[in-house]
């Protein structure tokens, strides 16, 4: 191998070092860069999660401001409310107390019919002893 041979191959050498390392240095920069676009993709969706919750609260609030809009609007709105609750706790019990009325005055009933039946059967047996001592004949 002469100098110049030597000298040609080192270059070669050297040469395919330099390509080497440098594609290298491309594939670690590509990755760097894949992880910075990582980087703001999540910093993108955290963004558009805070303006999400932002908005969520925003409507929250506006809706909890329209209710209380509305009692102050509405003045008797509430005590309006709570009457008609009043009432209807007045029927229920009316048709409450009134339903166990009826259903006792049914039981009642149906006592005094067996206690009349029972009275009707007594008198007819005493008819029928009363009878017997009777002398037939008259």
């Amino acid at each position: 191998m002469t100098n110049d041979e030597y000298n040609e191959s080192r270059v070669d050498i050297e040469k395919m070092q330099r390509e080497k390392s440098e594609k290298e240095r491309r594939e670690k920069e590509g990755e760097k860069e894949i992880e910075r676009e990582r980087g703001r993709e999540r910093e993108r969706e955290r963004k558009r999660e805070r303006k999400r919750e932002r908005e969520r609260e925003r409507k929250n609030e506006r809706e909890k401001e329209r209710t209380r809009e509305r009692r102050r609007e509405g003045g008797r709105g509430r005590e309006e409310g709570e009457e008609e609750r009043k009432r209807r706790e007045r029927k229920r019990k009316r048709r409450e107390r009134e339903e166990k009325e009826k259903i006792e005055r049914e039981r009642e009933r149906e006592e005094r019919e067996r206690e009349g039946r029972g009275e009707k059967k007594r008198r007819k047996k005493e008819r029928k002893r009363v009878e017997e001592k009777k002398p037939s004949g008259r």
